[in-house]
């Protein structure tokens, strides 16, 4: 098993642990480290046996654990090209926003029509989209399957059902990031015009952008932690092939971002 997956283990068996350390891994610092950093880092947590059973106390290990996770790629132990690395998700995603940010500069003819698009339609919408494009985007897994592993990491087989499992919450934690990250600054927004704290269409759209990058930035931690990064499967979910060559109850696999 990876040195990355054995750490997801041991540091983030909880909701809370595996936000706490999110929090940490997104540190958009990491991306300024050279590629010599975060392969001794990798030699760091590789040599050390306490990555496989229980949390690393060592400030030098601890660090070394964070820029590994935020820098290398389980599946396959490489590093990660600099923009598609997790610390690298809330930049290159804000852009995104900056359209939902001015829209409410135009005022629509209709009132319903108002409410509808522009306060009502964008959270759902934006949900649904990023949840159908994880599905798009991994839907290999989904005909192929990905690895699956005993305690001790040793592959067992390619299973579908492991793939659709890993996939389907995946997108269910994408979709409540954005859907969330659009829904409640609109909301929020309600009671700042309400109290008419911001009287120019420039203040409520510097406002708003604040808002939309607060809770970006809080829940990009939440919506990655919310299911365990090393995912867990029943034996018995299994296709046949696969049960045949274990008798483990619960295996594991990867489950991305």
């Amino acid at each position: 098993m990876d040195a990355n997956l054995r750490l997801w283990r041991a540091e983030g068996p909880s909701f809370w642990q595996r936000l706490l350390l999110w929090a940490d891994v997104l540190d958009p610092l990491h991306l300024l480290k050279s590629a010599d950093e975060i392969r001794k880092a990798r030699l760091l947590l590789e040599s050390s046996e306490k990555t496989q059973s229980e949390p690393i106390q060592n400030h030098q290990t601890k660090q070394a654990l964070l820029l590994s996770l935020a820098s290398v790629h389980p599946d396959t132990g490489r590093i990660i090209p600099v923009f598609f690395r997790p610390p690298a998700f809330l930049p290159v995603t804000l852009p995104l926003a900056f359209p939902f940010v001015f829209m409410d500069r135009y005022t629509l003819k209709s009132p319903i029509t108002h409410l509808i698009v522009k306060k009502l339609l964008p959270a759902p919408l934006f949900g649904l989209m990023s949840a159908f494009t994880v599905v798009a985007v991994r839907s290999p897994e989904f005909e192929n399957g990905i690895e699956v592993m005993d305690r001790s990491g040793k592959v067992l087989g390619v299973s579908q059902k492991a793939g659709e499992k890993a996939v389907k919450e995946t997108a269910l934690s994408r979709g409540i990031l954005f859907g969330t990250t659009f829904f409640l600054p609109a909301a929020l927004m309600y009671f700042v015009e309400r109290a008419n704290t911001a009287r120019t269409p420039r203040a409520l759209a510097s406002v708003r952008m604040l808002l939309i990058m607060a809770v970006l930035a809080g829940m990009l931690p939440a919506s990655f932690g919310m299911f365990p990064q090393c995912g867990e499967i029943k034996r018995e979910e299994l296709e046949a092939e696969i049960l045949s060559s274990t008798e483990e109850t619960v295996l594991f696999y990867n489950r991305g971002i």
